[in-house]
């Protein structure tokens, strides 16, 4: 009999998932609970496995994109195939292997069930961040529509392409000033064509959608970080002999930020409409770079955290997230961002909102610099601060005491609270 093996159902609004791996080769025997699969969507990746034993039979390949719940394969259990992956390996079928993850993953999902653990998680309330239809997305991007200008008749309020193309008809005046579309480029000897991953095609979408919608400024800083090196130069073997984790700078930005996030909250704050949405809680995004594109797990109330805590968190979220096994929960929400472009030896940058947040921080390269110290030059490990921020609900005034609080924090880090001395 043969059990078909459907593209999961992982989100309420996505509609389309790319194959991002077989672990299974086609024509393998399989036995039931063996991961088989990989499927990214544009927030997560979520493995499938086998809930039948039998053969395998690919009917799409890794790379291709499929629509929800169509039939990607099927095993049949009456077959007989190979007993390894060695044989009849379908081109783009991907290895025999396992992939490889965490030390402790989540459980994979049954292909029967589709994603529903992921499928829980609830589509942002702000309209910024409400996700778009392929087709919809389709006719946004070719006609230059701002997606926030236009009203949905959908389901809980989404955009139908028929609200994009009356928008069109009724209303052009309202469209984003963008340049002509440029012609395709045409392949010559040495290029290479690869289609776009859907995560980077998420990025995008957000990136394009926070330079279009939101009035975006920055105010700079810069931080003496001396006071907490040496208090973590100080404390860092105990810590981590006492909590298992290392004492990283993150922590100490992440406490510092959230101080400053409750003295000034609309930097906390989000705009819906024509409305502000004040959040009496602090969750924080941390930006981790992995071989897939920028992702930002969230930190949920992060403000109520010890500095063992925070630091097992993002250990925990940075883990998934180079893995490959962050769920729509872990991206989902997210009151305000921190971005570490120091990593990477970034001196100096201007963040980029992630919607519908209204703030984010960037941290820097640390490099020891000349400074006036009571009247007196020295040499200081120095690290520029940048916040970008949204001026529609945010003011010069509050922005740049913001960043002066995270500043004086810092520099005077028992202020911060230190729970672990």
């Amino acid at each position: 009999m043969k059990h078909d093996i459907l593209a999961p159902l992982v989100g309420e609004s996505i509609t389309e998932v790319s194959i991002l791996k077989w672990s299974k080769a086609n024509g393998e025997n399989v036995k039931s609970g063996d991961l088989i699969l990989e499927i990214e969507s544009d927030k997560a990746t979520v493995e499938i496995v086998a809930e039948q034993s039998g053969v395998l039979f690919i009917l799409k390949q890794a790379g291709e994109r499929v629509t929800v719940k169509s039939v990607i394969g099927y095993i049949d259990d009456a077959a007989v195939g190979s007993a390894t992956a060695a044989s009849a390996t379908v081109p783009g079928s991907g290895p025999a292997s396992a992939s490889k993850g965490p030390s402790a993953p989540p459980p994979p999902v049954p292909f029967a069930q589709g994603a529903q653990t992921a499928s829980t998680a609830k589509p942002a309330v702000a309209s910024p961040d409400l996700p778009l239809s392929p087709a919809v997305r389709k006719a946004v991007v070719e006609h230059n529509v701002n997606p926030s200008q236009v009203a949905g008749t959908g389901k809980d309020g989404r955009i139908t392409k028929g609200d994009v193309m009356a928008f069109i008809a009724g209303d052009s005046a309202a469209k984003i000033p963008t340049q002509s579309v440029l012609p395709q480029l045409k392949d010559q000897p040495g290029d290479r064509r690869v289609p776009m991953p859907m995560i980077r095609q998420r990025i995008a979408e957000r990136l394009v959608f926070a330079q279009h919608t939101a009035a975006i400024l920055t105010t700079f800083n810069e931080v003496d970080m001396k006071p907490v090196m040496d208090l973590r130069a100080k404390h860092k073997d105990a810590f981590e002999k006492k909590y298992g984790v290392k004492l990283s700078f993150m922590s100490f930005f992440t406490r510092a930020s959230t101080i400053a996030l409750k003295l000034i909250p609309g930097v906390n704050a989000s705009v819906d409409g024509k409305d502000f949405v004040y959040h009496d809680y602090q969750d924080v995004g941390v930006a981790v770079g992995t071989d897939r594109g920028l992702v930002v797990p969230v930190i949920r109330g992060a403000g109520s955290m010890t500095f063992a805590e925070i630091e097992k968190a993002i250990g925990e979220v940075a883990l998934k997230a180079r893995n490959g096994k962050l769920s729509i929960q872990d991206m989902s929400g997210g009151t305000f961002t921190i971005s570490n472009g120091g990593t990477y030896g970034s001196l100096l940058s201007t963040p980029i909102l992630n919607p519908p947040q209204s703030g984010i921080l960037g941290m820097h390269k640390i490099m020891d610099r000349p400074v006036v110290i009571d009247g007196k030059i020295e040499a200081r490990p120095m690290m520029y601060l940048a916040l970008s921020y949204d001026h529609r609900i945010i003011d010069g005034k509050e922005a740049v005491t913001f960043l002066v609080t995270v500043k004086d924090l810092l520099e005077h880090p028992e202020k911060l609270g230190l729970d672990f001395l």
